[in-house]
C-alpha cells in the first residue's frame, strides 16, 4: 500500500486503464468487468482476486490512506461488527480500493419477488442494522472518526434544501419563482433545517436505502455506499429505508409499526429512550427534509447530467410523500401550496 502523493486531477489514464495496470501486479489474472455506476464520481468493477472475484472502486483522484473517508467509517463499522465489506487492497497513489465481492442482489431487487411476510422480515433485519449503526456512536468519537466530525448540523441541512431548491425549480422545471415566493419558501426550509439541527444526534449512514443494501451469496443484509456516514437524527436512516426511491408511499399504520420497531430496537441495545410521540414529530420533519433532498439528487440527475432513467419517476411519489409529511404536521403552507400546484401539472 502506498499513501497519495498526487494532486487532484493529475491521472491522465482513464480509471479502467489505471485499475489494468494495478492488477498487472496481482496474481489473479483476468478480465475486469465494469459494474453500474451511482451518482457518484466513483468508477466500480468487479475484478479477479485470488480465487474468486472482488469489487474495485476507483477514485477520480489519489488519496491518502489514512484519513479516506471511506476506510475510515469501513474501519469502524467493522470495528462495531457491523456488516460492511471487507477491504482487501488500498492503493492510495491508484485511487484504488479493493473490496469484498457481495454480489448484485440488492435489497430493493429482492422485494421485487419476496411476499409480504418475507419483506417485513427483510425490513426489520435492516431497521435492526440502523439500530446498531446506532449504538457505534460513541465509539466513533472514542477512535475520532471523521463522521463523529461531520453532522447534518444547519448549514448542512440548509444546504441540501437550497440544492432542492435550485435544482427541482430551476435545472428540472427550469422554472423561476417571483422573488417574494421564493423568500416565502426559503423562510420555511430555513426553519426545517434549523429545528432538526436541534434534535439529539446519533450516527447515521446517511443514504440507508434498498438500494444500497445487498443479500450476499449467505443472504445475509450487508451495508454499502456507507463512507458518507455522519451525526443526525435518529429518525434520518429510518426515513430513507422506508421512503428514500419508492414509488408509493407506505400506509400510515406500516409507518407507525416500523418506528417503534427501531424505538424497540434501540431499547434492546441500551440506547436512550425517546418519547414515541416525539419520535413520530421528529420522523415527520424528518420526511420533509429527506424526501426534499432525494427530490433536489434526481432533479440534478434528471435536469443536469441527462439522466432520466432511472432518477425521474421517483420525483413526483418523492413530492407526494413530503407533502403528506407536512400535512400531518400541519405546518409549511407555502411549501405544501407549491408542491400540490406542481403534482398536478
Amino acid at each position: 500500500m502506498s499513501s497519495a502523493t498526487k494532486a487532484a486531477g493529475t491521472f491522465s489514464d482513464t480509471p479502467q486503464a489505471r485499475l489494468e495496470k494495478y492488477l498487472e501486479r496481482q496474481p489473479a489474472k483476468g478480465g475486469v468487468m465494469p459494474l453500474t455506476p451511482d451518482a457518484s464520481t466513483r468508477v466500480y468493477f468487479r475484478v479477479p482476486w485470488k480465487r474468486g472475484t472482488a469489487v474495485a472502486a476507483v477514485y477520480p483522484d489519489a488519496f491518502d490512506e489514512t484519513v479516506q473517508p471511506y476506510l475510515d467509517v469501513t474501519r469502524l463499522f467493522l470495528e462495531s461488527n457491523l456488516p460492511v465489506p471487507e477491504i482487501f487492497d488500498v492503493d492510495g497513489a491508484a485511487g484504488i480500493i479493493i473490496q469484498e465481492d457481495l454480489g448484485d442482489n440488492q435489497l430493493c431487487k429482492v422485494f421485487e419477488t419476496a411476499s409480504q411476510d418475507e419483506r417485513e422480515a427483510l425490513l426489520e433485519q435492516a431497521i435492526e442494522i440502523i439500530a446498531r449503526i446506532q449504538a457505534a456512536t460513541t465509539k466513533a468519537f472514542e477512535r475520532d472518526s471523521i463522521c463523529s466530525r461531520l453532522a447534518f448540523d444547519e448549514p448542512k441541512l440548509a444546504w441540501e434544501l437550497n440544492f432542492f431548491f435550485e435544482h427541482y425549480f430551476g435545472s428540472y422545471r427550469r422554472e423561476s419563482l417571483a422573488h417574494g415566493q421564493a423568500a416565502e419558501l426559503k423562510a420555511e426550509l430555513n426553519d426545517i433545517a434549523a429545528e432538526l439541527a436541534a434534535r439529539p444526534r446519533v450516527m447515521c449512514h446517511r443514504d440507508f436505502h434498498s438500494f444500497n443494501l445487498i443479500m450476499d451469496p449467505r443472504r445475509r443484509l450487508r451495508i454499502i455506499d456507507h463512507q458518507d456516514a455522519r451525526m443526525g437524527p435518529a429518525t434520518y436512516d429510518l426515513v430513507s429505508l422506508l421512503l428514500d426511491r419508492v414509488t408509493c408511499s407506505p400506509s400510515l399504520a406500516e409507518i407507525r409499526e416500523h418506528r417503534l420497531f427501531l424505538l424497540n430496537a434501540r431499547e434492546r441495545l441500551d440506547l436512550a429512550a425517546y418519547d414515541p410521540d416525539d419520535f413520530s414529530m421528529e420522523f415527520r420533519l424528518m420526511t420533509v427534509q429527506r424526501c426534499l433532498k432525494a427530490c433536489g439528487t434526481f432533479s440534478y440527475q434528471t435536469g443536469v447530467r441527462g439522466r432520466i432513467d432511472p432518477y425521474e419517476q421517483f420525483i413526483n411519489p418523492m413530492l407526494v410523500i413530503t407533502l403528506n409529511a407536512a400535512e400531518w404536521l400541519d405546518r409549511f403552507p407555502v411549501l405544501q401550496r407549491m408542491i400540490k400546484e406542481r403534482i398536478r401539472q
